[in-house]
């Protein structure tokens, strides 16, 4: 969101990890989207490390969690949040916290008093025994240490294989949540709006992917073209367990808010992706979110589809995205689909119509673009308009998908004629390419 978990999209994927060996309880999934929300909202660090701490422990069963924070001035951590440690300082290499932030890796040790790193005086001081350890990373989407994530003492025995998983997708959540905290901090120090906004633009930027996926069968292209420093605007476009995910959201307006709004959104959805949810669950779990998180009269449009690459069949749900076209090969024509639901965040789903399923035949395409297209309008106030797109699609359906997007850009500025582009434009192009 602004300066914004950069969000807590990108840097999470870049941790890498496995879906859970297990399966995760709703109530842990509610619980991490939960903290994913609140990480995106505006308050100071102790708090928002705190809200972190508490998920951790109770998600992972953790009896103390404690956030460690890495001065640069002097390359030692100290204690940021613990239930009951003194004001401590760690030296980079000392201890598991040291050792940790200087390997920059995980480390899992299921009896500490076995292993020679471990500092048996901070038990002696505060009375309380450690068993097991789980120490984590803090790495922001720029690669810099942050801090380390150190949980003790799973309540039902060691930390294992899931567990890691998690605290690893928590831990990835928690570095850029503190990138935003400090990057904020700096904007409250004295910089200008148009500053602020520069630097969110940045960091909105850095949530999206950055190189397209590569899928054996398809092409695929995507433009972001906000219309102001910063835009109401997102997608997505990578291969996950579930397929490849494919992503178009636009938050009302554009700008600043909105685009902390799309982030926001991005950020839940790529969790609960991660932690191994049906495309029917994460779209519900992340409305209800967004219903919690955003101010009233706010929502977000979205289309969240998942193509098999082994079957070619699409399956989408779309909160109040639309048009949504697929140009059809074998016909040279354009179905056309409209959302499935209310705009994510406008209200509790309380039934889910089924999910959309297309087949994609060879040469056929899924064409995803947001308002700034459709409604860019030309002097007289005529709206480009679908029947434009369409013709643009059929004429160039031949053409590469980063070739169609130079065509329907085009296109639509001749319209406009020189009028100014008063929305972000945002394209997600998809071609099953034709068999040889």
């Amino acid at each position: 969101m602004d300066d914004d978990t950069r969000w807590a999209l990108e840097t999470f994927e870049a941790h890498g990890g496995s879906l859970p060996t297990r399966p995760l309880p709703i109530e842990a999934m509610e619980a991490i989207l939960s903290v994913t929300r609140a990480l995106a909202t505006p308050f100071d660090l102790h708090t928002m490390l705190a809200e972190v701490a508490a998920v951790a422990g109770q998600v992972m069963s953790a009896e103390r969690v404690s956030v460690w924070l890495h001065d640069p001035e002097t390359d030692d951590l100290y204690v940021e949040v613990a239930s009951d440690l003194p004001p401590i300082r760690v030296p980079m290499g000392i201890g598991f916290v040291g050792t940790c932030a200087r390997a920059r890796t995980a480390i899992n040790v299921p009896d500490a008093h076995a292993d020679p790193r471990f500092n048996a005086e901070i038990d002696r001081k505060t009375g309380f025994h450690t068993r097991c350890i789980l120490t984590l990373p803090l790495i922001d989407h720029l690669g810099q240490l942050v801090g380390v994530l150190q949980l003790l003492n799973k309540r039902d025995g060691a930390f294992d294989a899931t567990d890691l998983n998690l605290a690893e997708a928590l831990a990835a959540q928690c570095a850029v949540a503190l990138a935003r905290v400090r990057m904020t901090q700096a904007v409250i120090a004295g910089e200008l709006m148009r500053q602020e906004a520069e630097l969110a633009g940045v960091v909105q930027r850095s949530t999206l992917p950055a190189l397209l996926p590569v899928l054996d069968g398809y092409a695929t292209h995507t433009v972001f073209q906000p219309a102001s420093l910063t835009g109401g605007d997102t997608f997505d476009l990578s291969v996950i367990d579930q397929g490849l995910l494919v992503v178009l959201a636009d938050a009302t307006g554009h700008g600043l808010g909105p685009a902390l709004s799309v982030t926001r959104m991005h950020a839940m959805l790529r969790m609960a992706f991660r932690l191994g949810a049906s495309l029917e669950t994460a779209f519900c779990q992340v409305n209800d979110q967004l219903v919690e998180a955003l101010p009233d009269g706010h929502f977000v449009t979205a289309f969240i589809g998942l193509i098999d690459p082994q079957t070619h069949r699409l399956r989408f749900l779309s909160g109040g995205q639309g048009p949504i076209l697929h140009f059809q090969a074998t016909s040279a024509t354009c179905a056309v689909y409209r959302a499935t639901s209310f705009p994510m965040g406008a209200g509790r789903i309380v039934k889910l119509k089924p999910t959309v399923e297309i087949d994609l035949a060879p040469g056929d395409w899924l064409v995803l673009l947001s308002d700034g297209i459709f409604e860019w309008a030309d002097p007289d106030e005529e709206n480009f308009g679908r029947a434009r797109v369409e013709a643009v699609i059929q004429a160039q359906a031949h053409f590469s998908p980063e070739a169609m997007a130079q065509h329907l850009m085009a296109a639509a500025k001749a319209h406009a004629r020189g009028a100014p582009q008063d929305d972000d434009i945002t394209m997600v192009l998809v071609k099953r390419l034709a068999t040889t």
